[in-house]
């Protein structure tokens, strides 16, 4: 490969880090044909980029995006690596968890999310649980909106006690 070509790989691939908040590094070797489709596909339909990459123009595209210190990803850059692109932090740990109930890869390397690293195979159940920007948002909204709508029933409930009073009060004076 000449060197203006492995330039515009290392370009694309800095690009591509700097247009996705999260990305995962996982090991995808040894998947057969039809696996491999299968996770391709799933990744499709999550809204997953998944590309195969060489460790070193992947190393040279972290060094040149400047969005952050990739230093702690770089001992992971060793045998097969493949990148998962995401907007939305925790669908590739859940994505990767599902898909091995059924096969053993792949692998989990290490991601950046929620501009964090986290590195090691131990490291996927925390992100699997870890909740998603707009999942948080829902969370406040659904928490700010519980004390208004029990003042709301407490008030209407009292309204209608308050006027069955009223009425009974008026019928005992007759």
């Amino acid at each position: 490969m000449r060197r203006e070509d492995k330039n515009a790989l290392i370009d694309k691939l800095a690009e591509q880090i700097n247009q996705y908040p999260h990305f995962y590094l996982t090991d995808t070797s040894e998947l057969n044909a039809e696996v491999t489709h299968k996770l391709r596909k799933t990744c499709f339909e999550k809204k997953v980029k998944l590309v195969v990459v060489k460790n070193t123009l992947l190393k040279k595209a972290l060094e040149r995006s400047g969005k952050s210190d990739f230093s702690p990803l770089f001992d992971t850059l060793k045998g097969s690596t493949s990148v998962m692109f995401t907007e939305t932090g925790n669908v590739p740990a859940k994505l990767i968890k599902e898909f091995r109930k059924d096969f053993p890869k792949p692998l989990f390397k290490a991601a950046y999310v929620e501009e964090s690293i986290y590195v090691g195979e131990n490291q996927l159940e925390t992100l699997a649980t870890l909740k998603s920007k707009n999942e948080l948002i829902a969370d406040v909204i659904a928490l700010l909106q519980s004390p208004a709508k029990n003042v709301i029933a407490s008030l209407q409930s009292g309204g209608q006690t308050l006027s069955g009073v009223i009425k009974t009060l008026s019928e005992k004076e007759q």
